[in-house]
């Protein structure tokens, strides 16, 4: 993102997505952090992204943390009939998740709180039709933003819902952000359905930006075995 932008500077941090200065818990890191990214308005002359030399340490993180969830069998039937079977199975745990917190981060996408089915099946008709150029055909939902970068925070909004689910899990140690990747998308309808949608945006050859939106969409490593970015990425000027 930073490379198709080309800020004036930027700091490219080896730290799990959600946690730009790295350590948890650890001030002077934090602050080593920000002192470095600060310090590229003195020696930056010209358009620069700069490398973060020092990995965070993990902090109370599970290497081989599993869901403790039981998300039950499959259901049978459609894409939407099985996504909406596991939205459902995982809404208590992030009902409790809310109530504890007494707030949600799900919404960025326009749906209210109590819209995570619309949503669910908006998601998956879109990955079973491939169409990720028009509005979805929902019109209960306020959309925030157009298509196909809706997409984005569609999902955003859904992995924000089966986050809080895990939230509530007992035990006290969370998993990192790449083990949520890994169960969302290798043990969930979820990820089966947002790489569906990843290659209908593969497929639009028509929108300059389904390229930049895919690669947003799926995490590094997790599309069909690479990267869901374009080996060369460009923002459209107009």
């Amino acid at each position: 993102m930073s490379e198709a932008v080309v800020p004036p500077r930027a700091l490219w941090v080896p730290f799990p997505l959600g946690r730009p200065l790295g350590a948890i818990n650890d001030p002077e890191f934090q602050k080593d952090v920000l002192r470095t990214a600060f310090g590229l308005l003195d020696t930056a002359v010209e358009p620069t992204i700069e490398d973060y030399q020092i990995e965070a340490p993990d902090k109370g993180l599970s290497d081989n943390w599993v869901c403790p969830l039981n998300l039950g069998p499959e259901s049978s039937g459609s894409l939407a009939d099985r996504l909406l079977s596991e939205v459902g199975r995982l809404r208590p745990w992030a009902m409790e998740t809310r109530r504890e917190r007494g707030r949600t981060l799900f919404g960025v996408s326009g749906a209210r709180e109590d819209q995570v089915d619309q949503l669910a099946q908006t998601l998956a008709a879109i990955a079973e039709t491939g169409e990720v150029t028009c509005e979805p055909a929902n019109e209960e939902i306020d959309w925030a933003f157009d298509m196909p970068l809706l997409l984005r925070h569609i999902a955003d909004d859904l992995r924000t819902y089966y986050h809080e689910a895990i939230a509530a899990q007992p035990g006290t140690s969370p998993p990192d952000h790449d083990a949520l990747n890994r169960w969302i998308f290798g043990e969930t309808i979820l990820g089966e359905t947002l790489v569906l949608v990843a290659d209908g945006l593969t497929r639009a050859s028509d929108s300059p930006i389904a390229p930049l939106v895919r690669g947003l969409l799926i995490p590094e490593g997790h599309y069909r075995g690479g990267s869901a970015f374009p080996e060369t990425a460009s923002f459209p000027t107009s």
